[in-house]
């Protein structure tokens, strides 16, 4: 299984489930002859969205250029795939306690908790069943892009178990046929692309072309940019997909606060860039804070019903400099700027408040897949 894609080449454009109270993995069969194991696994990192995301949704960069600051962090999707002999396959989530099982000729069903695993075992085929455990750090509508780093993983393991040798570019574009076409899961196509890669990248979008550009960033500055960060979970999730859903008809409806929302956030993403390649930290942090103003003029509906607005406006008042929402909105988690020496009485008050911060750091591998010994 390859792990590295080009950086530069653009692509081309059941049965009912069960709570878990026991599993064993298969039983064990000869291991192949190159010694590598049978027992597949795969992980992904989860992202951060600095600025840019609403601009990689088709229905803006059909017609305009799209574009994401991201980077990956060391928060991950997992998955073991144990390969059977024969045509059944068993689908255990860790995370939920819950487990399903369906033979592989059967046709596929993706009306459950896990069908983006089943949408993926569908796309890829193969010639026999697998028994596959699923985990993930992040739960779904965190806004760190959980489910498709969930997806890639499983990309990444089913594709070996079927002898499928995949570029980064095309193991990206199946994730995103999975999500947005077999599962119709409403959303844009950075998260895909950044977890499959890795590292930090601005990507771009076009109506025929998705290009991942990663960042030569010297470490220091990627250290110190670290230490400036916080992250912090707000207390609640995404629940449904209206927000999405309502953002894409705000632009059809043709609302100039969403249009220059949109504009801006696409403009801040090389201004943001150029501050970090630069080592303008500070700078970087005050647009970042930009950035979630205009996030709110493409859709003011993301903070609605969260308490985000009163985090961030106590986090502001302790010293952070800058921040932004992650994801579409809804809850999930905050990334702040905020110097260091700031950063534990920000901390203090937004704990008291009920956030909950969570420890990170940059991840810079991507989709990573391997066979061991080991069950």
């Amino acid at each position: 299984m390859s792990e590295a894609g080009s950086a530069t080449a653009p692509i081309d454009r059941s049965r009912k489930g069960t709570d878990v109270l026991s599993y064993s993995p298969p039983r064990k069969r000869d291991e192949p002859a190159t010694g590598l194991g049978r027992v597949i696994r795969a992980k992904a990192p989860v992202r951060i969205s600095f600025v840019g995301g609403g601009t990689d949704f088709p229905h803006w960069y059909d017609s305009h250029s799209g574009a994401v600051l991201c980077a990956t962090i060391n928060h991950y999707a997992r998955v073991t795939l144990y390969p059977r002999d024969d045509n059944a396959v068993r689908i255990r989530s860790v995370d939920l306690g819950y487990m399903v099982d369906y033979n592989l000729r059967d046709q596929p069903v993706f009306d459950d908790a896990l069908g983006l695993v089943r949408a993926t075992i569908a796309r890829l085929g193969g010639h026999s069943g697998m028994d596959l455990d699923i985990r993930c750090d992040a739960p779904s509508g965190s806004g760190l892009g959980g489910s498709s780093a969930l997806t890639a993983a499983v990309i990444g393991a089913v594709a070996e178990h079927a002898g499928r040798m995949l570029s980064n570019y095309e193991l990206s574009e199946l994730n995103c046929l999975v999500e947005r076409e077999d599962i119709k899961i409403p959303g844009g196509m950075q998260d895909q692309y950044a977890t499959t890669f890795g590292g930090f990248n601005v990507i771009e979008f076009e109506k025929n072309r998705i290009l991942v550009n990663p960042l030569r960033i010297d470490p220091a500055i990627l250290n110190d940019l670290e230490a400036h960060l916080l992250l912090c979970y707000t207390g609640q999730v995404r629940a449904n997909q209206g927000l999405i859903v309502n953002q894409i008809r705000f632009f059809h409806e043709g609302r100039r606060t969403t249009i220059d929302g949109m504009q801006r956030i696409y403009e801040l993403v090389f201004e943001m860039k150029e501050a970090l390649l630069r080592s303008r930290l500070d700078t970087f942090g005050e647009l970042l804070h930009e950035s979630f103003i205009s996030k709110k003029y493409m859709n003011p509906e993301i903070t609605q019903g969260t308490n985000v607005e009163l985090l961030y406006e106590e986090a502001r008042r302790n010293g952070a400099i800058g921040g932004k929402l992650m994801g579409a909105g809804g809850g999930g988690y905050l990334l702040l700027y905020c110097h260091t020496h700031r950063q534990p009485q920000v901390c203090r008050a937004l704990e008291a408040m009920g956030g909950q911060f969570t420890n990170f750091s940059f991840d810079h591998a991507g989709l990573q897949v391997w066979r061991t010994h080991c069950e």
